[in-house]
C-alpha cells in the first residue's frame, strides 16, 4: 500500500494541499502531514488547519525562520530523521519554497519518490530564491504534477528525469472548496469602509527591501482610482517604518491598512473587489477561480504564471508608479469582461494527483 506523506511549511502550501488531503481521507489512503512550521508559530498554524476542516499535522517539526542556507539545513536534517521514522513510499511537495526543496531532497538521497505538486512553473527570474528552489525539486522529482500545457513544455525543455502529468493547479480546488466555509465564518468584509475597494497584497524581498520600489508602491496605492484595502505583510510594515514611508500609508484617506488576514477572509475579500494589485504568485492563480475572476495587477518585472497573462486575467504592469496607474485606468475605461475559462483547471485537479498516487506501484 502507498504511504504518503504530505509535507507543508507555509500556509499557501497548506492551502494547496488541503484539497489533496481532504481526497486522501476520502479515498481512506494512508498517509501523513508534515508541518515544518517555516514561516509561524504552532498556535496559529493549528487555528489555520482547524479553519480548513484538516486533519492537525502528525509532525510538527518547528524550523522557524533564518537565513536561506540556514532554514534549508534545518529544515533538511529534521525531514530526513522524520522519513526516517515514517518510512513513507512518496513525499508529497508543493511549490517553490525553502521547505519544499529540503523535502525533496531528503527523500531523494533517501531513496523515496518525490511527487512536485505545481511542478514546471519558471519566471526566469534568478533574483528570486523561489526560481532556483522550484528548478531543483522539479529535477528531484519523480512525480511531476504540472499545472497546465506551458508547465510542461518548460519540464520537458529541461528533460527532467520524472514522469508528468498536467493536472490543474489545485488552487482551483481550494478557492471553490473553501469559499462556502469563508461565507459561514469570515467577518472581514464588516470591517471594510469603502463601498467599492481594490485589494492590494506587497511582501516581496526585491519590493519592499528597495526603498526606491517601495515608495512607488505607496504612491500607487494611495493615488489608485478605486480605494486600496491592503492586509500588510509583518515584513512590509517593518521596511515601510524604516523608509519612513508608513505614516503616508497609514494616513491616506484612499487606503485602509488591515493586520495579515486568514485565507478565509482572503478569498472574500477577492470575489468582493473590483480588481487585485499584487506581487504574489498564488494570488495570480486564485483570481481565476470560476467563483472569483478578477483582473490582476502584478506588481513585478516578470511572472512564472504566463497563462494568467495569456488568458486576460493578469497583466504584468512592473512597479512604476505612473506605469502601474495608467494601467489601472486603461482597465477602468473599458471595463471588459474576463471571458474566458481558469487556464489552471476546473477545480477537480486533487482528484486526479491522487488517483495517479493510488495508481503507483507501492
Amino acid at each position: 500500500m502507498v504511504m504518503i506523506s504530505v509535507v507543508v511549511g507555509t500556509r499557501p502550501e497548506i492551502i494547496k494541499m488541503g484539497p489533496i488531503v481532504l481526497e486522501l481521507q476520502k479515498r481512506d489512503m494512508e498517509f501523513d502531514i508534515v508541518h515544518t512550521a517555516q514561516h509561524y508559530d504552532m498556535e496559529l498554524s493549528a487555528v489555520f488547519f482547524d479553519d480548513l476542516g484538516l486533519p492537525a499535522p502528525t509532525h510538527t517539526l518547528d524550523v522557524g525562520s533564518g537565513s536561506q542556507a540556514e532554514q534549508t539545513a534545518e529544515a533538511l536534517r529534521k525531514l530526513e530523521g522524520t522519513f526516517e521514522e515514517t518510512a513513507p513510499s512518496v513525499v508529497l511537495v508543493e511549490g517553490d519554497t525553502n521547505t519544499v526543496l529540503a523535502g525533496a531532497l531528503a527523500a531523494a538521497k533517501m531513496g523515496i519518490d518525490v511527487g512536485h505538486v505545481e511542478a514546471g512553473l519558471r519566471s526566469h527570474d534568478l533574483r528570486m530564491p523561489e526560481e532556483h528552489n522550484r528548478r531543483l525539486t522539479d529535477h528531484l522529482s519523480s512525480l511531476l504534477f504540472a499545472p497546465t500545457e506551458t508547465a510542461k513544455e518548460n519540464l520537458e525543455r529541461e528533460n527532467v528525469w520524472g514522469r508528468i502529468w498536467v493536472t490543474g493547479n489545485t488552487v482551483i480546488d481550494a478557492c471553490m472548496t473553501f469559499m462556502r466555509t469563508a461565507e459561514e465564518k469570515s467577518e472581514v468584509l464588516d470591517r471594510v469602509r469603502f463601498d467599492e475597494f481594490s485589494l492590494a497584497t506587497a511582501h516581496r524581498k526585491e519590493n519592499v527591501d528597495d526603498p526606491e520600489v517601495l515608495s512607488h508602491l505607496v504612491e500607487i496605492f494611495t493615488e489608485c482610482p478605486v480605494p486600496v484595502v491592503y492586509p500588510v505583510h509583518p515584513r512590509a510594515v517593518k521596511m515601510l517604518k524604516e523608509f519612513h514611508l508608513y505614516e503616508k500609508l497609514s494616513e491616506s484617506k484612499n487606503v485602509q491598512l488591515l493586520p495579515p488576514v486568514g485565507y478565509l477572509d482572503f478569498l472574500l475579500l477577492m470575489r468582493e473587489c473590483e480588481f487585485i494589485l499584487t506581487d504574489s504568485g498564488g494570488i495570480q492563480e486564485e483570481a481565476t477561480s470560476p467563483n472569483i475572476r478578477k483582473k490582476v495587477f502584478v506588481l513585478r518585472i516578470s511572472t512564472e504564471r504566463p497563462e494568467a497573462v495569456e488568458a486576460g486575467y493578469a497583466e504584468v504592469v512592473g512597479t512604476g508608479s505612473g506605469d502601474v496607474l495608467s494601467a489601472v485606468g486603461r482597465y477602468l475605461e473599458k471595463r471588459e469582461a474576463l471571458a474566458g475559462p481558469s487556464p489552471y483547471g476546473d477545480g477537480k485537479s486533487s482528484e486526479e494527483i491522487v488517483s495517479i498516487l493510488r495508481e503507483k506501484p507501492s
